[in-house]
């Protein structure tokens, strides 16, 4: 329960959802044995269908886990999409490989091993669609790079933006994570008034913002 929506809403869309593919399900069940976060299955469904509208060729994921987002995109997007994912811890990189490589888009996803602030400066393509899920406090300095890597036209998508419902209501705000808040709110703000792109937030999961670029 993430404080996003009442329980019994979760609860009653993930049951109407198709189940997932069986490799998805090893990750999922993985995922939930070890406490690694990855997206919510509402949120997995989302950016299926985002990413089927969308059609995009060349994906940009900051933040890889066990590549379970990956394989989402990767099993949306089709055959001639290539995705590259940022990773900074190597325990995680190792599990996000051997995850990948017994599926048939092992030649669709690269990780690159790092620090995002590091990597997002020095990659010189372009990406039609972009997913932000790393470290929640450092959105808005992530974002800046990604104004430079989004095409024209581009899908910018930003997970757990509502952080447990925290931003939207200081009653839940937790002072070890004041900090994180204040942040997310400054990049829900910017996001929503910045010339040349429209955004939106939408309550699912933890909270997901889409921003397109338009200009």
């Amino acid at each position: 329960m993430n404080h996003i929506n009442e329980e019994y809403i979760e609860d009653y869309i993930r049951t109407i959802l198709p189940e997932s593919k069986p490799y998805l399900q090893e990750l999922e069940c993985y995922a939930a044995e070890y406490h690694i976060p990855i997206v919510e299955k509402e949120v997995a469904q989302l950016l299926k269908v985002l990413i089927k509208i969308h059609k995009p060729k060349r994906i940009l994921e900051i933040g890889t886990a066990i590549g379970y987002s990956a394989l989402i995109m990767a099993e949306a997007a089709g055959d001639d999409c290539l995705i590259t994912t940022i990773e900074r811890r190597g325990d995680m990189i190792k599990l996000a490989n051997r995850n990948i490589e017994n599926t048939m888009y092992k030649n669709n996803i690269k990780i690159l091993h790092g620090d995002a602030e590091d990597i997002l400066p020095k990659l010189e393509n372009k990406y039609d669609f972009i997913f932000l899920d790393a470290a929640k406090g450092q959105y808005l300095y992530f974002f800046d790079y990604c104004m430079d890597l989004i095409q024209l036209g581009g899908l910018i998508v930003s997970d757990n933006v509502l952080f447990k419902g925290m931003v939207a209501s200081d009653e839940l705000v937790v002072r070890r994570k004041k900090t994180i808040v204040k942040r997310l709110r400054a990049y829900l703000k910017h996001i929503n008034h910045l010339k040349g792109y429209t955004s939106c937030i939408i309550p699912i999961g933890d909270g997901v913002a889409l921003t397109y670029r338009e200009e």
